[in-house]
C-alpha cells in the first residue's frame, strides 16, 4: 500500500541468506589458506562484509565452520586414502598416498591445518576422519614392507616428517609450490625403498598433530 516501507518477501530472505553464506564461505576459505584455522571468526565476519552475528547464525563454532568451509577437501581426502587401501599394489597405494597428500597441501594451506587441527568436542568429522586416516595409514605401511619394497625401518611418524619438509615449500606460489612438492615427494619415496637402504636414526615421536603445530 502507498506509504507503507517495502517488506522483502521469503524468497528474497532466502537469497540474502544464501549470498551471506556463501560469502562467509569463501572468506572462511581465503583466510585458512592464507593463516591457517586461527584466524578469528570476526575477521572473517569482517571480510566477508557481513556482521559477527550473522555468522553465528549460520555457523555456530569454529568447527561447523572450519568442516562446511572444507568438506569437499575432505571428501578428497578420504576418497585418496580409500583408493590406496583398495589398490592390489601395497607400494603403489603407498606412494600415491605420498604424492597426493603433498600435492593437496601446497595447494591449500589451510587444508591441512583443518584437516590436522583439534577441537574442543572431540566428536567432529574432521577428527573421525582423522582417526581413520591414522588407522589408513598404519595399514598402509604395514602392507608395503610385507610386500618387501618399503624398508623395514620405516616408521608411520616419517609420514608427519614428510608432510612438515612439505610444509615448507607450500608457502611457495602454489605454481612453484606443486612443482616442488612432486619433485620432492619423488626423493622421499626413493629413499624410502627396502631395496639398498642403510640403516637410520630412530624415529622422531611425532604423529599428525605435529604438522599442525610445526607450520604456524
Amino acid at each position: 500500500m502507498p506509504g507503507q516501507p517495502y517488506q522483502k518477501g521469503a524468497g528474497a530472505l532466502r537469497s540474502d541468506a544464501r549470498h551471506n553464506r556463501e560469502r562467509i564461505l569463501a572468506a572462511a576459505r581465503e583466510a585458512y589458506a592464507a593463516r591457517g584455522i586461527d584466524v578469528p571468526l570476526t575477521a572473517i565476519a569482517r571480510r566477508a562484509g557481513v556482521g559477527v552475528a550473522t555468522l553465528y547464525r549460520r555457523f555456530p563454532t569454529r568447527a561447523a565452520l572450519v568442516a562446511e568451509a572444507f568438506a569437499e577437501q575432505l571428501t578428497v581426502c578420504a576418497g585418496v586414502l580409500d583408493d590406496a587401501l583398495a589398490d592390489p599394489d601395497p607400494w603403489r597405494g603407498f606412494c600415491a598416498v605420498v604424492e597426493k597428500v603433498c600435492v593437496m597441501q601446497a595447494v591449500d594451506r589451510g587444508f591441512t591445518a583443518a584437516f590436522l587441527a583439534q577441537f574442543p568436542d572431540g566428536g567432529t568429522e574432521y577428527e573421525q576422519v582423522r582417526g581413520r586416516a591414522e588407522d589408513g595409514l598404519v595399514e598402509l605401511v604395514r602392507r608395503a614392507k610385507a610386500d618387501g619394497r618399503l624398508r623395514a625401518d620405516f616408521a608411520v611418524s616419517d609420514l608427519t616428517l614428510v608432510l612438515l619438509a612439505n610444509a615448507g615449500v607450500a608457502a611457495e606460489p602454489q605454481e612453484v609450490a606443486v612443482a616442488a612438492s612432486r619433485r620432492l615427494a619423488a626423493y622421499l619415496l626413493q629413499s624410502f625403498r627396502a631395496q639398498g637402504a642403510l640403516p637410520l636414526p630412530p624415529p622422531a615421536p611425532l604423529g599428525l598433530r605435529n604438522v599442525h603445530a610445526g607450520s604456524r
